[in-house]
């Protein structure tokens, strides 16, 4: 098999930095296929598979470890994620395949004798590891409706990993901005420990990846859950006090789960479902969005910008009570997505102040049923489509590498509530629902959508962004339906966002002029800048029948492509 050479792929990325300085703010377009991913190797891969015939899943396959590759901080094989899928028939379905808490996980593991949060322990080294899903959700929509040989799909990955690929210069300072965790939580010096500090255009060659790779391109889902790849993680957690074991791998798998659903302004929203807290809290935000009006206001301006807050505070208030594994609690999704209970819900958010965030508490419901993260979206010539958003937590997850093995581990156990009313790196709480139990799934924030109009496809859309995912992802439909904004443009877009606690409206720099914050101010609200919020990458299906894809290069080396 022919190998993507070192000097063709430094090629694609100075290739692709030009055209990123000649754009105009509408996305690349494809006649019959697009993908878009965080990365310009990633999503080219993937396109070349559809090229050749594939289908969707197929280049999800590719787009995925290559991104594993090229992509360390979020891509991944040691996370786990979520996929939405709407397939060309009209069905749809989500794959859960969100890492896990270790069998000899416990509900206190991570305080004190006092009861106290322990500072970090949930964050970084292998304490923190949750069990890894990425490999068998990848692998379990392949067995589904995959139609390509997997390991021609992994391939790729495995050529890039072992002749190495030149990082960009916001990998670089990403890389150099963790060297101390790095240290700290390996026993050994990986390949991202560089004491002369990594800077753009250095060659990466991962060699131990491209084994790893390789064992999963001949075994599938096997290879990384059973036999060498399995053996090295279990003994990765014995030297550094982790939890995980082989008996942990070997009994993981992906689990396929009914969307949720609702609808905007004669749009139909198919997003995740629990686990997930991403499609539920999107579709109260849009009923609240609808309910008040919301985008009859111009973009970011005041009215705008504090329904949203106010919307938005309400919704994670909810979240942080109500959402869990549905596997371990019953969660209330049939209610908090109705419009009987949400009319209630957001009637007393008054138009002109901000309500203050200690008095706003989850609503009562009958029980009646991690910004370091990437995103992928594809469209393919037989009108399938899929978004799947996947992360190992923080960037670079628990900064622990597998000696031999090549790859990072998540730090996704913070995304449990350690204690309810903690907060976790993001600053969220979660509450009782979502404590720590063996084998339970952590909640997550990550919302792969899709949208139909008029039961076709209208848009696939996702980010990363911890918390933030939610309030992006809601943005970015209401910049399109309301704003009448390219998906280029909705992508760029300056975001906002709240989450009830902390309590305060996060503002992009360059989002709000000074004269706008202080009279949110003045309305109630307390402000904070950010530098970016959001990386979405997503896909419009635009009036004509075109299929545009918004990559948000403004934030990252994001990257659509079409044909």
């Amino acid at each position: 098999m022919k190998k993507l050479s070192s000097i063709f792929i430094i090629f694609l990325l100075i290739s692709c930095q030009v055209n990123e300085e000649v754009r105009e703010q509408v996305g690349a377009m494809g006649d019959e296929a697009m993908v878009v991913s965080a990365h310009p190797i990633a999503t080219k891969a993937g396109l070349e598979i559809l090229r050749k015939g594939g289908n969707v899943f197929d280049a999800a396959v590719t787009t995925h470890f290559m991104l594993a590759v090229v992509y360390p901080r979020a891509g991944n094989i040691g996370g786990g994620g979520f996929a939405v899928i709407r397939t060309n028939d009209g069905e749809t379905a989500c794959l859960d395949f969100r890492e896990k808490a270790p069998l000899r996980a416990s509900e206190k593991m991570y305080q004190d004798q006092n009861g106290e949060v322990i500072p970090q322990k949930s964050q970084l080294g292998h304490y923190a590891v949750g069990v890894p899903g990425s490999v068998a959700g990848i692998w379990e929509l392949h067995q589904k409706y995959g139609t390509k040989d997997w390991g021609l799909l992994v391939q790729p990955a495995i050529d890039v990993a072992f002749d190495g690929f030149a990082i960009t210069a916001d990998e670089a300072a990403t890389l150099n901005e963790k060297q101390g965790d790095f240290i700290a939580a390996n026993h050994y010096r990986p390949w991202v420990i560089n004491d002369d500090g990594w800077k753009a255009g250095d060659l990466v060659i991962q060699k131990q990846l491209a084994a790893t790779l390789s064992f999963i391109r001949d075994s599938g889902k096997d290879g990384f859950y059973k036999g060498i790849v399995a053996d090295q993680i279990a003994k990765e957690m014995l030297r550094g006090g982790g939890l995980i074991s082989e008996q942990d791998l070997e009994s993981y798998e992906a689990k396929w789960r009914t969307p949720v659903t609702g609808s905007y302004k004669g749009h139909k929203v198919i997003s995740m479902s629990p686990p997930s807290s991403g499609g539920v809290a999107l579709i109260q935000m849009l009923q609240g969005a609808e309910m008040h009006s919301l985008g009859d206001h111009p973009h970011n301006s005041i009215p705008a910008v504090h329904l949203m807050a106010e919307i938005e505070r309400l919704v994670f208030a909810d979240r942080a009570r109500h959402l869990g594994d549905p596997d371990f609690a019953d969660i209330p999704v049939a209610t908090l997505i109705s419009t009987d209970y949400n009319t209630i819900r957001f009637s007393n958010i008054n138009p002109s102040k901000a309500t203050a965030s200690q008095e706003v508490f989850a609503g009562e419901v009958e029980l009646v049923e991690s910004m370091e993260t990437t995103h992928y979206s594809i469209v393919d010539p037989f009108g399938n489509a899929i978004a799947i958003t996947t992360t190992l937590n923080g960037n670079y997850g628990s900064k622990v590498v597998v000696e031999g093995a090549g790859f990072f581990l998540n730090n996704e156990m913070d995304d449990f509530s350690s204690k309810p009313g903690a907060p976790d790196m993001f600053g969220s709480i979660t509450g009782k629902n979502n404590a720590i139990a063996p084998q339970k799934r952590m909640v997550s924030s990550m919302t792969p959508t899709i949208v139909e109009k008029d039961g076709a496809l209208k848009m696939v859309v996702g980010t990363p962004g911890g918390p933030t995912i939610i309030t992006s992802v809601f943005q970015t439909i209401i910049n399109v339906i309301d704003h009448d904004m390219s998906m280029q443009d909705a992508v760029t877009a300056k975001k906002t966002h709240h989450q009830w606690q902390p309590d305060r409206i996060l503002v992009e720099e360059g989002a709000l002029t000074t004269s706008q914050m202080d009279e949110l101010k003045d309305m109630g609200h307390n402000i904070e800048m950010r530098d970016k919020i959001g990386r979405t990458d997503c896909i419009l299906v635009t009036n004509d029948g075109r299929l545009e894809g918004g990559a948000d290069y403004t934030r990252g080396d994001d990257y659509a492509e079409g044909f």
